[in-house]
């Protein structure tokens, strides 16, 4: 399940461009440009997080947060403003607001307070602990602590296979099988080079080597 966040900017280019780089991180996104458009969809329970301009059309961000959390206290908000001014900060806590941005940002900047709100909102929901490590099963991404280490997709694939067959031997064949799928012809050496990499860059999972078979975690 991909979590969808909700957009509300009139910048019609600034508007594509943050949806661009939430969709590369594997968000829904559902974007608006006025705030009557918005307010259409205070009610839809599948948006998990607003970003809001606090100047629009004819309201302002402050107005419809105020709809939203009519409806979803605990919904989640980011404002966004070209206006650094400590009066619209506090004015967007006191209204139940999670971040304020100042314009021009950057949109990876941006990103990276999204994933730190869902992180905290929905830390229970998609998300795994395996040998200390978080994993996020929505994003694919791992983290420890607040460090999120890089996997490839063939390492998280691997990751995810053991961690779904947790204290199960699997052989290198049977790894390939599962990971990689039928249409690999390649050496099963794959598999160990894949794991190595793996080990490496999760030191603390606890994967065990069974000579002469395969690999089993826990």
């Amino acid at each position: 399940m991909k979590r969808c966040i909700a957009i509300v900017e009139d910048e019609k280019d600034l508007n594509e461009l943050v949806k661009r780089y939430l969709e590369k991180e594997t968000y829904t996104v559902q974007s608006y440009l006025t705030y009557d458009s918005a307010l259409a969809h205070v009610h839809d329970p599948e948006i998990q997080l607003w970003i809001l301009d606090i100047m629009l059309d004819n309201r302002s961000g402050f107005d419809l947060i105020e709809e939203i959390k009519k409806h979803s206290p605990n919904l989640p908000v980011i404002f966004m403003s070209a206006r650094d001014k400590e009066f619209d900060r506090i004015i967007g806590l006191e209204k139940g607001s999670d971040d304020y941005i100042t314009k021009p940002f950057s949109p990876k900047e941006l990103v990276l307070r999204v994933n730190n709100i869902m992180r905290r909102v929905y830390k229970d929901d998609d998300r795994i602990d395996v040998d200390g490590y978080e994993i996020d099963l929505v994003q694919r991404k791992v983290y420890q602590g607040e460090t999120e280490i890089e996997l490839t997709t063939k390492e998280f694939d691997l990751l995810m296979m053991f961690v779904r067959n947790r204290t199960i031997a699997f052989s290198r064949e049977q790894i390939l099988e599962r990971v990689w799928e039928t249409n690999y012809y390649g050496s099963d050496r794959v598999v160990d080079d894949t794991l190595r990499r793996l080990r490496k860059k999760l030191k603390d999972l606890n994967i065990h080597t069974i000579y002469g078979y395969g690999y089993r975690l826990g």
